[in-house]
């Protein structure tokens, strides 16, 4: 269905939300209220989207988030069948949080462990969950040692922003790869913290200016709307595009393909869980667009 009205005929990634419950409630996290909905993929369910992607689209990796995956009760089952059956890439983007039991298990499995981090210390705590910090830096430690490979990302705020190098050296001592930084956007619970939100957008070209000046071994990669022109209205347009590199399913099976649509009910195709197919359901708010570009700052 997405190659019929769109001209879209490879989708590198799935970005699959196995849940909205989580065991935090970070005050920047755009599901917002939807945190406290039993809405789910079943493992029946996740396994067939990763069929029906990797078969239809050419997906060749999955990347299993939330709410937080790791209280999903079948995490096992599904990293097992992505990485045995359909030979996918297997990433996990998760707050780290006592995860170390369940991670052992998945192991042999997994490609990626990606942690979400706020800061050093008492500013990621703030942020996300007392404990949150050294829940991660404790994860991080398993992972090396189980020797699963790891990455890290930040949502860059007013409150976290001048942590944004501090917090790449702590990683790099733990052998993290790469670090991604996101831009805040008003939806969700940040909707209801304006503290957290930056006004002053020339910090992003200030805080480029000290990435491309520091000697760092991490990958980091920047969003292009962190930037001095602020976040671009629009995102590019898919047209006459034949492969764009990920698409997002939501526990409802919303599914997203534009920078756009993050913490928004425009949504032009929906895995029907029941029928298991992909449909189209255009309304008048919803835009097909690319995700916004990023920028790497190259390992020295």
């Amino acid at each position: 269905m997405i190659a019929e009205v769109t001209g879209i005929r490879t989708i590198r990634m799935l970005y699959l939300q196995l849940l909205y419950r989580c065991n935090f409630a970070c005050q920047h996290c755009f599901h917002g209220e939807r945190l406290q909905h039993a809405d789910a993929f079943t493992l029946e369910e996740a396994i067939a989207l990763m069929r029906l992607m990797h078969r239809e689209y050419g997906t060749e990796a999955v990347n299993l988030l939330g709410g937080e995956p790791f209280v999903y009760k079948d995490l096992p089952e599904v990293v097992r069948y992505a990485k045995q059956e359909l030979g996918l890439h297997v990433e996990i983007c998760t707050n780290g949080y006592r995860i170390e039991r369940r991670l052992t298990e998945i192991a042999p499995y997994l490609d990626l462990l990606r942690i979400s981090l706020e800061g050093n210390g008492a500013t990621n705590d703030a942020i996300r969950k007392f404990g949150s910090y050294q829940g991660a830096l404790s994860a991080l430690d398993h992972a090396r040692d189980l020797g699963i490979p790891t990455g890290a990302t930040m949502t860059v705020n007013a409150r976290n922003i001048d942590e944004v190098l501090p917090l790449a050296r702590t990683l790099q001592g733990y052998g993290v790869q790469q670090l991604k930084l996101h831009h805040l956007r008003p939806v969700g619970n940040a909707a209801h913290h304006p503290e957290l939100l930056i006004s002053d957008t020339t910090v992003y070209g200030r805080l480029r200016e000290q990435l491309r000046a520091a000697s760092l071994s991490i990958e980091v990669i920047v969003d292009e709307d962190l930037s001095e022109e602020g976040t671009p209205e629009t995102c590019d347009p898919v047209t006459e595009a034949l492969a764009i590199p990920r698409i997002e399913a939501d526990p409802r099976g919303a599914l997203t393909m534009s920078c756009k649509a993050v913490g928004k009910d425009a949504h032009a195709f929906w895995y029907d869980k029941a029928a298991g197919h992909i449909v189209h359901r255009p309304s008048a708010t919803d835009e097909i667009a690319l995700a916004v570009p990023s920028v790497v700052y190259a390992r020295a």
